[in-house]
């Protein structure tokens, strides 16, 4: 740790004040003043006389509200100064914002909390994702960082976050807040100042690194607020202490911090295998919106087909989701299939293999023509599949064939080369939406050569002597 600057003698507070201290004034332009530091201003009792940079473990602690737990975690120096009144300001006249950042941070602050606490880190880390992202999973910078710890691609690789066709963890709750706190750990242990840290962490460490240098070179300080760093660097540890100011003590700036409780938010649970998100919502009775907005890290509409087949849903649901699993035949857990374009593949084409209609896959897949590329991954809506006519469609059909009385002959249809359940539907003139289900049979389903397929189809499709069962070779 950088040692900790002598108390002040001198200045516009008084010195009879043990918990004032004064740094050195940094050799930087006139605007910046120089800052006087307050420590010990936490409302919470239990924290008030903690010595700075004491751990303070909050992890058996328990507390109803979230924010009084993050407050007795408190532990870096209190920070004044010009820009951190600025932003203490700004959050001040901007109570929307505030709000709307909280119910947002409602979702994950729990799990940020549990993380922070279990590696001993001051609480302040916690409420880094207000200053990075305003606790938005779906926040992106224009230097393509993302996420609720603002990763780029090629540091997310470096502390092993995974990205695919399926799944981005820069966007996934728990693996980015591992890997932000084991980036942010390697940095405290490099620099020894959660000051340094945080700015290492915003600019580089390279960035940092040369600003301690050309300091060292000179002669100079190397604590945090006497380095030459970039200007958005310097504005970012004032705002975070301004906002670590509000947290403190919201009323002082005529803001009102909604509850948080002190409680999981969401469970992990493992389905086992693939399966379509749609339904993990309609099993947890949830709306899908709400599953995304936990598991942010899903950039389709499925889980991994390779794994890890985990997902994360509300405390409150995991017993339905869990029993709806187990009782979910294999057809029915994916209503989504993914076709890879190869020589010759056409949207109609694809369209009649799959029946689905050309224009859900343009609309899914985002395609405003006919051109295909080789090799291009499209997303087939398996749950609004038909052949001629929705699903809905296909039961009202039934529905009146049954009224009408009329009968259904039962016949086995042998796969020969080129059979897809489209073309069969065809054929026998029934729905692939009811191949699939007398068949238990997804219509993305390989089709074997001699694969037996029960139709029951009207017996004005077959001879009259056909009463029972047919082969149809």
């Amino acid at each position: 740790m950088a040692p900790l600057p002598q108390l002040a003698s001198s200045g516009s507070v008084p010195p009879s004040d043990p918990n004032t201290i004064k740094t050195e004034i940094p050799r930087k332009a006139a605007a910046h003043a120089p800052a006087v530091v307050k420590v010990g201003e936490c409302p919470v009792p239990a924290v008030s006389n903690t010595p700075i940079g004491r751990a303070v473990n909050t992890s058996d602690i328990k507390y109803t509200n979230l924010w009084n737990r993050i407050r007795a975690g408190l532990r870096l120096p209190h920070m004044e100064g010009p820009l951190v009144t600025r932003y203490e300001q700004w959050f001040a006249s901007n109570p929307q914002y505030v709000d709307n950042m909280v119910q947002r941070a409602n979702l994950y602050l729990y799990q940020i909390v549990q993380d922070v606490s279990k590696r001993n880190m001051p609480m302040e880390i916690a409420l880094l994702p207000a200053i990075e992202s305003a606790y938005s999973p779906d926040a992106y910078s224009r230097s393509a960082a993302i996420g609720l710890w603002q990763f780029e691609p090629s540091t997310g690789r470096i502390w092993g976050l995974k990205n695919n066709w399926w799944y981005n963890g820069e966007r996934d709750i728990i693996a980015s807040t591992n890997a932000a706190l084991d980036f942010l750990q390697s940095l405290h242990n490099q620099f020894h100042s959660w000051n340094l840290a945080l700015a290492a962490y915003n600019a580089g460490q390279g960035t940092v690194e040369m600003a301690i240098a050309h300091n060292q070179a000179l002669g100079l300080g190397t604590h945090y607020r006497e380095l030459r760093l970039p200007l958005q660097t310097e504005h970012y540890v004032p705002k975070l202490m301004a906002f670590v100011n509000i947290v403190r003590d919201p009323a002082k700036f005529g803001l009102t911090l909604r509850a948080i409780p002190n409680s999981p938010y969401f469970v992990r649970v493992n389905t086992g295998s693939q399966v379509d998100l749609s339904v993990i919502a309609r099993l947890a009775d949830m709306s899908l919106k709400q599953l995304y907005a936990i598991n942010p890290g899903f950039t389709h509409w499925a889980t991994a087909p390779n794994g890890p087949h985990t997902i994360l849903v509300p405390v409150a649901t995991k017993a339905a989701l869990i029993e709806g699993l187990s009782q979910l035949p294999p057809q029915d857990r994916m209503q989504w299939a993914r076709h890879r374009v190869v020589p010759g593949d056409t949207l109609y084409g694809i369209a009649g293999e799959y029946g689905v209609s050309v224009a859900s896959i343009r609309s899914t897949n985002h395609i405003y023509g006919d051109l295909l590329r080789v090799g291009q991954s499209l997303l087939i809506p398996m749950a609004g599949r038909l052949l001629v006519v929705s699903r809905h469609s296909a039961a009202r059909t039934e529905v009146a064939l049954a009224r009408s009385g009329m009968q259904r002959v039962k016949i086995i249809h042998r796969v020969r080369p080129g059979d897809t359940l489209w073309s069969i539907a065809q054929r026998y003139r029934v729905y692939v939406s009811q191949l699939e289900r007398w068949n238990v049979l997804n219509a993305h389903d390989v089709l074997r050569l001699g694969q037996r397929i029960l139709i029951w189809a009207s017996p004005a499709m077959v001879p009259q002597a056909m009463a029972k069962t047919r082969v149809a070779e």
